[in-house]
């Protein structure tokens, strides 16, 4: 009997160190994951600021096809390339200033790219792994074969305001989704607050669609370039209400054959688009500064009245560079930040959406299980 005795206590012991070394291993593979999942949100986060500097430089047509440019991985740089290929897009010679922004920021988009599809195989590979996050990352991988889509037909459809904002919106789509991704994942840096209530969720889901109202306003309002329709601040071109058309600043498609670098509306047609953006401006200021304010209410759970200033600090400085875009001409470096702090903006109403949905269902949708 002893000898027995002896055989189960080594099993037993080989049973235990086995499930510790695959428990190990698990653990190791989550925070492996969301260390990339977090890495790929930066990265995403320096796409959008170039996208916004390509854009905002003129350069979005600086290599005519796609993928390449003028037929390269790189830009063309020896004479006879360059003849090459100003021989073939006649109507686009070669700027190399400018081909390099584009391309400066294709190579970032397309490991982005790569490091999204990491993750979703990545997740499919720990689908059984509880709490594994696993419809994001893959509907991630979804989102930016769209992204790439949509980049394309950006140049090949040259600049079509739609595409462009469309394009745009992807970008800040990506990025939300792998914040959500890297906040619902096990080792999220800020667990969701229990117990916060319907209401304040639904208030925080308001706030969240306003918000990418407004970048998608702000994206209408670039990709038309009416940002200097209104020079002066807090009137438009003199008027607290000047002259508008609604019905010809948002006419959604207006064709593929049109060249839309430098915009084909009206000037009353730009200014329509870009009043309404400020009227928008005005809306997210008012109801999202209102949100952050009555955090602060006593009785809010801890947590949400010390997010509170950061979401305030986010509205105070996209509203402040904004402001600057107009007082100052639009420098590229404020308009980039501005891009930028919408972002930042953007990602507060995420968290925010995050904490106040509390812990049930932090998985839900997105475990290997339910997925």
């Amino acid at each position: 009997m002893a000898g027995n005795d002896v055989v189960v206590d080594v099993s037993g012991s080989i049973a235990t160190n086995r499930a510790d070394v695959i428990g190990a291993r698990d653990a190791a593979g989550g925070a492996g994951f969301h260390r990339l999942a977090r890495f790929a949100a930066v990265l995403a986060f320096a796409v959008i600021l170039l996208g916004a500097w390509v854009r905002l430089s003129d350069a979005g047509l600086g290599c005519p096809d796609w993928p390449g440019c003028y037929g390269h991985l790189d830009v063309p740089a020896e004479p006879h390339e360059v003849a090459r290929a100003n021989a073939i897009y006649p109507e686009r010679p070669v700027e190399t200033h400018k081909a390099w922004k584009e391309m400066i920021h294709r190579y970032f988009a397309g490991t982005l790219g790569l490091v999204v599809f990491v993750l979703a195989g990545w997740a499919l590979a720990r689908r059984q792994q509880p709490g594994q996050p696993v419809a994001v990352p893959v509907l991630l991988a979804g989102v930016v074969i769209l992204q790439a889509l949509l980049g394309m037909w950006t140049v090949t459809i040259r600049l079509n305001p739609t595409i462009v904002m469309l394009h745009l919106i992807g970008g800040f789509t990506t990025l939300s989704l792998l914040w959500w991704l890297v906040l619902r994942s096990p080792g999220s840096p800020l667990p969701a607050t229990a117990g916060s209530g319907r209401r304040l969720a639904w208030l925080a889901g308001v706030g969240l669609v306003l918000v990418i109202g407004q970048i998608m306003l702000g994206g209408w309002t670039s990709a038309n370039y009416a940002a200097l329709h209104c020079p002066d601040f807090p009137t438009c071109q003199g008027d607290w209400l000047p002259p508008l058309d609604y019905g010809e600043a948002f006419v959604p498609w207006r064709g593929s054959e049109l060249d839309f670098e430098g915009g084909v509306l009206d000037n009353t047609a730009r200014v329509t688009i870009h009043f309404t953006h400020r009227l928008g401006a005005l809306l997210v200021l008012l109801y999202v500064g209102g949100l952050a304010l009555w955090l602060r209410r006593p009785g809010q759970p801890s947590r949400l009245r010390r997010f509170a200033p950061v979401l305030l600090a986010a509205l105070a400085l996209q509203i402040g560079l904004g402001i600057s875009n107009v007082v100052f001409s639009l420098p590229l470096p404020v308009a980039v930040a501005h891009n930028g702090g919408g972002a930042l903006l953007l990602l507060s109403l995420v968290t925010l959406n995050h904490l106040v949905h509390g812990g049930e269902g932090k998985g839900r949708g997105m475990s290997g299980e339910e997925a």
